[in-house]
């Protein structure tokens, strides 16, 4: 009996050993700051869990909202039909509707693009101003990628 004892308390040790660190998971690092100082990625949005929509969760598959899924980010929804293309080719005048829309999407009725037009390094620069045409920052887009980059 003692044997039997000993046996099965040495087995859930072991398993719970070997369970526990199959859960366990170290949080990734940082990434590091950019040469002018600024961080590298942004931070979680907020209320969410994790480093951004959906976190790992083993090799089981992707956790989102409490569910397993077996397929990374994007799941569908009313966009599902549209697939992203690897070069975006866009145009200023593409650039300059993008940014319009960003700016209705976030409520921004006041603010106007100005001075879209190619810059540096085959980007394509852009420029935020108010009604009155006073300039408040600066951007550029890569034409490629869609990355937007502030300038100033």
């Amino acid at each position: 009996m003692r044997k039997t004892l000993l046996a099965a308390a040495i087995a859930f040790v072991v398993g719970g050993a070997s369970v526990g660190s199959l859960l366990t998971y170290a949080q990734p690092a940082p990434p590091p700051p950019a040469a002018d100082g600024r961080p590298g990625a942004p931070g979680p949005h907020p209320g969410m869990a994790g480093p951004g929509w959906c976190r790992p969760m083993g090799p089981m598959g992707w956790m989102h909202r409490g569910q397993w899924h077996h397929h990374p980010l994007w799941g569908g929804g009313p966009f599902a039909l549209v697939y992203r293309q690897k070069d975006l080719n866009l145009s200023p005048s593409d650039v300059q509707t993008i940014v319009e829309g960003f700016l209705l999407r976030h409520g921004n009725h006041t603010w106007k693009v100005v001075n879209v037009g190619p810059a540096a390094d085959g980007q394509v620069g852009f420029a935020l101003a108010t009604k009155e045409g006073s300039v408040i920052a600066t951007f550029t887009m890569d034409p490629h990628s869609g990355r937007v980059q502030r300038t100033g």
